[in-house]
Formats: C-alpha cells, structure tokens, sequence
C-alpha cells in the first residue's frame, strides 16, 4: 500500500496575519521577511510571508523602510488593533451606518456593552481634556 503523504494544514489569511504580527512584535528591531519566515519555522514559502506583510502594509498593521535591496518590517498595531480596522473597514463599506451600529449594539451582551459604555465614557472625557 503507498504511503500517503500529509499535507501541511492550510491555514486562514487571519491566522496567518496574526502569526506575522506576533514575530514582529517579538523582534528588537526591524525585521526582515526571511527572519520573519525563520521565525515561524520555515513551513510557510518566502512569497507567502511577502504576500502577508504587504497585505498588512495596506492595512495599516505594519511599516517598513528600505533595507538594502529589501524591506525590515515592524508591527505598528497589536491584534486589537487589526481587529478594529477590519471592524472600521466593513462599517465604512455600509451605506447606513446608523442601522448597521445600532444592530451590533442590540446584538452586545451586558458585559460588552457596559464595557463600550465606559469606553465612550472615557474617550468622551478625554476629549474634555
């Protein structure tokens, strides 16, 4: 009987991304994508790491800057961080806001939604300031 072979589990582009995120943040200065690649053990191909980063430029989550012929990368957000622009991005993309807000805010359990209050609260008094 030939033996079959075990695919690498594929992994989601969030899962990926978080992944990318957490080495950078792990790295004491910036970071190229073939430290980023070794990083993570090497199962993921350079052109994917590459992929990755440049997805997350595009989103804000990471910066680079020319390092010779290449680019260092370093984390400008933490995954709360990605989070809430995915969650800005889809709220932009509504055409009413107002129903769209007012939907998750229905859909919040107590906690969650004590925990926006005191946020608002907080950002509110900030504002003041």
């Amino acid at each position: 009987m030939a033996e079959q072979r075990q695919r690498p589990r594929r992994r989601g582009q969030g899962e990926l991304e978080a992944l990318v995120l957490s080495a950078l943040r792990e790295a004491d200065e910036p970071a190229t994508a073939g430290w980023v690649q070794e990083r993570l053990g090497g199962d993921l191909a350079y052109t994917t790491v590459i992929t990755i980063l440049t997805r997350l430029l595009a989103k804000g989550a990471v910066t680079r800057e020319r390092a010779g012929r290449s680019f260092a990368w370093t984390s400008a957000s933490d995954q709360a961080g990605l989070a809430a622009h995915r969650m800005r991005k889809v709220l932009d993309s509504e055409s009413d806001r107002e129903a769209v807000l007012a939907s998750f805010v229905t859909s919040l359990g107590p906690d969650d939604e004590r925990l926006l209050r005191d946020l608002l609260d907080q950002a509110r008094n900030e504002g003041e300031d």
